[in-house]
């Protein structure tokens, strides 16, 4: 009798709370980041067809609103410059204030346990310097929130997650990429940082599309939106429960590290990566917000190693096809011991440099990778040309990567010699060469920088297709 008793209070507050107050999705609540000097989107439920007051504290504007005949409200407001903490109070004749409020800058980073894994590092896989990295996680104005794994056939509209404040206990379960990326922008910007973390191990990007941006390939079967037993690794999936819920929360740019999932089928990533930040860009309705992502690292591959510099290749050629976006190059950060390399600092390190100096103009810094520009071959020697590398090359040690091959297409080890215009790679097994590659394998530690320190993108001058391509 007591248990019904309470069964039946809990429903009546429920259904009291949705009549009667203002309630807004999890991403909007106190302690939360909004990007500053922006038009932010607020939204949420309040009683039927009333007018709703909302109130910034930061400038005492108030904002009225109607709510539809299904009590849905959609509002915009201003924001300041970064700063804070600040409040909104929400009011339909209750109110509703969320208190704590930071704006500063906003970012989203997703993908697959590279991205995924957190400080602490996963059983037996640890993450360098995570203590170092929990000693001070207090002492920044940074805000996280990690939105718990979740799959549906149809859109949701809510995540489960919860802003959190930077400390030792909240940063140890976050994303060891996403957390230093934070880090690094809150010590360079000066501004709160708040980071979305939207990601699950092992999966595909297509569980990361949506219907509209999967289009153009019809090999890919959508689930129907009330198919309750699709798998999470099903196309849409993880769209529809872990990005939609966001898509009106203003962001100022997306972080991505994902890739491994779909080194079988490498020829059409960069395809459908384009065709995903499309759409998710289309969506969130704030333009061409950057989009930064790593280049999948070295490991020894059990099964499938053929395919990988294919699919590292697609990473690369998907610059191209998506405007405003950067790569950050891993392939001297790998471990042929584990899929998830234990230096995430190193990643972080570099998509910050592409935000810092591509997002937010920060002179003098380099943030491009050298990448290949040209080849001739005279004799027994390949003359290489490149990108973004003005002031040469280093490396530690003897140059390790390069290789190169004759007509027969056999790739034989190649020493490297920097020169004044770029490398001069030659081989005593091949008398003429016709190709070179460089890092283009499942597993190297590459070690060829530009002087500014930032590693030589992988690449290969030829364009010949593996065997298992045709399969």
């Amino acid at each position: 009798m007591k248990k019904t008793y309470f069964l039946l209070l809990a429903i009546l507050c429920t259904a009291l709370q949705a009549s009667s107050k203002v309630i807004l999705p999890n991403i909007l609540n106190s302690g939360m980041v909004l990007q500053q000097k922006s038009d932010v989107r607020l939204w949420g439920t309040a009683k039927k067809t009333v007018p709703l007051t909302i109130t910034t504290s930061w400038d005492n504007k108030k904002y009225t609103v109607y709510s539809n005949a299904s009590g849905e409200f959609t509002a915009m407001v201003k924001t300041p410059s970064a700063g804070g903490p600040y409040q909104i109070t929400f009011s339909d004749g209750e109110k509703l204030v969320l208190k704590d409020v930071l704006i500063g800058e906003v970012w989203l980073c997703s993908g697959q346990s590279n991205m995924e894994i957190p400080v602490k590092g996963y059983l037996n896989q640890p993450i360098f310097n995570s203590n170092d990295l929990l000693l001070d996680a207090e002492n920044y104005p940074i805000r996280l929130f990690r939105v718990k794994r979740a799959a549906s056939a149809k859109p949701l509209a809510n995540a489960d997650a919860t802003w959190e404040k930077s400390t030792a206990e909240s940063v140890k379960e976050f994303s060891a990429v996403g957390y230093q990326f934070a880090k690094i922008l809150q010590q360079q910007l000066h501004v709160p940082v708040g980071m979305i973390e939207s990601n699950w191990g092992g999966t595909n990007i297509i569980s990361w599309m949506d219907k509209a941006s999967l289009a153009d390939f019809p090999d890919y079967k959508v689930p129907d939106e009330n198919d309750t037993k699709a798998k999470a690794s099903a196309p849409t999936m993880l769209f529809n429960a872990m990005i939609n819920p966001l898509l009106n929360y203003r962001i100022k740019g997306a972080l991505w590290y994902q890739g491994e999932a779909n080194r079988n089928k490498p020829f059409e990533y960069d395809a459908l990566m384009a065709n995903m930040v499309s759409e998710w860009r289309k969506l969130w309705k704030v333009g061409e917000f950057p989009f930064y992502y790593v280049q999948i690292a070295p490991f020894k591959y059990p099964a499938g190693k053929e395919l990988v510099p294919f699919l590292q290749e697609a990473q690369y050629k998907a610059m191209a096809k998506i405007p405003n976006s950067g790569m950050a190059v891993s392939a001297d950060a790998g471990s042929p011991a584990t899929i998830h390399p234990p230096d995430k600092t190193s990643i972080a390190k570099r998509l910050a440099y592409w935000a810092l100096g591509n997002t937010y103009g920060k002179k003098g810094l380099a943030y491009k990778s050298p990448t290949f520009k040209s080849v001739t071959f005279k004799s027994d020697t390949a003359e290489l040309k490149f990108n973004d590398a003005p002031s040469g090359f280093y490396s530690n040690g003897d140059a390790v990567g390069f290789e190169v091959a004759g007509s027969d297409k056999i790739f034989h080890p190649a020493k490297a010699t920097f020169t004044s215009t770029g490398i001069r790679v030659i081989s005593p097994e091949v008398k003429n060469p016709v190709a070179v590659r460089y890092a283009f394998t499942d597993w190297v530690q590459a070690n060829v920088y530009g002087t500014d320190g930032l590693p030589l993108t992988p690449f290969r001058t030829d364009d010949w297709m593996p065997a298992e391509a045709k399969k």
